[in-house]
């Protein structure tokens, strides 16, 4: 029973983080990931290079991942990224217009994570990470 009242939560959420199927990781804080992706962090907890992608700006599941992780909307955490720009400190992470780019980067890279729309096909050599 358990493991349907976890799949119906899953389902609910209109995203899934993912990373290489190399990155030993299975679940990260959300603080974790919020600094992950906003390059407050650039290292996963057993050292390895963090390199995030997003999703396009138009994209539901990005603004679904910035409003859980973030607390802000994708066009305010646009805003912190033009603000980084401006002021000379950093770059926003790449961005990929759809889940199979997002998937494609991820795999490539050993260090990779990304998400993705919750319905798309995830296919091999990547894995889903739960934030907590």
């Amino acid at each position: 029973m358990a493991l349907l009242l976890g799949a119906g939560r899953l389902s609910a959420q209109s995203y899934v983080v993912v990373v290489n199927a190399a990155n030993p990781i299975s679940t990260l804080s959300k603080s974790t990931a919020n600094d992950i992706f906003l390059k407050r962090a650039v290292r996963f907890e057993d050292g390895t290079a963090a390199s995030p992608v997003n999703l396009d700006r138009s994209s539901p599941a990005r603004d679904a991942f910035s409003r859980a992780v973030h607390g802000k909307s994708a066009g305010a955490v646009e805003s912190f990224w033009q603000e980084q720009i401006f002021a000379g400190k950093e770059t926003p992470p790449p961005t990929r217009g759809s889940d199979a780019d997002v998937l494609a980067f991820v795999r490539a890279k050993a260090g990779a994570i990304g998400y993705v729309s919750s319905a798309a096909v995830l296919g091999t050599d990547v894995k889903v990470v739960r934030i907590n």
